[in-house]
């Protein structure tokens, strides 16, 4: 929209365009002077009003750009601040990260730390065990081994006892022999010598042997 001052001056110069020429002039021109003089006039008592309007377009111009960089200075404040925050937060974020890392860490290492501890001591229990069982096994091995011994001993003295008693005996009917030919009257006979008391199947000397053998 163009201002009064503008169609003045519009109107101006329609009105020269409108004027004549002098005789023999090309650029000289006849004027109303009434008619140019109140285009003038207007033109001067308009020319205020314009400035006046055109300050205060001006003044709200400047107003206009200075509420406009004021809000743009906020806007661009708020978003540094925004952005401050964010990377505040990622920077927190990136630390309680880190912090949760160390912990994951820190725990797995001493889960590591409790189950060697645990299979190593699991494994000296199990060594112990083993250790102490084949120890009471050689005790008890020592122990039926003496027994065994002794056992042998004792049968020893045994078959020895009954092979004494028993040439006892055999010397005892050969003595008797002779004597019971003579009370009963009866041919005499030459003997070699009284039997001695074996029973049938019985070698004395290998079945005490295998006896003590079954035994070992």
């Amino acid at each position: 929209m163009s201002s009064r001052i503008e169609q003045i001056i519009d109107d101006i110069e329609e009105f020269i365009d409108s004027c004549k020429y002098q005789p023999l002039s090309n650029t000289k021109i006849i004027v109303n002077r009434d008619e140019i003089d109140e285009l003038i006039k207007e033109l001067r008592l308009k020319t205020p009003d314009e400035i006046r309007r055109y300050q205060k377009i001006i003044s709200n111009k400047d107003a206009i750009l200075e509420d406009a960089q004021s809000k743009a200075d906020a806007i661009i404040a708020d978003a540094q601040a925004k952005a401050q925050e964010l990377v505040t937060q990622h920077e927190i974020m990136q630390k309680a990260y880190a912090q949760a890392n160390e912990t994951i860490n820190a725990a797995n290492k001493q889960a590591q730390e409790i189950l060697d501890s645990a299979t190593e001591d699991a494994n000296s229990i199990r060594l112990s065990a083993i250790t102490y069982t084949d120890e009471m096994m050689a005790n008890m091995g020592q122990l039926a081994s003496n027994m065994l011994e002794d056992a042998a001993a004792k049968y020893n003295d045994f078959v020895q006892a009954l092979r004494s008693s028993l040439e006892v005996i055999n010397q005892n009917r050969a003595e008797l022999s002779p004597q019971l030919v003579r009370s009963n009257e009866a041919p005499v006979q030459e003997e070699a010598s009284a039997p001695s008391y074996e029973p049938d199947g019985f070698d004395e000397d290998e079945d005490l042997d295998d006896d003590f053998d079954d035994f070992d």
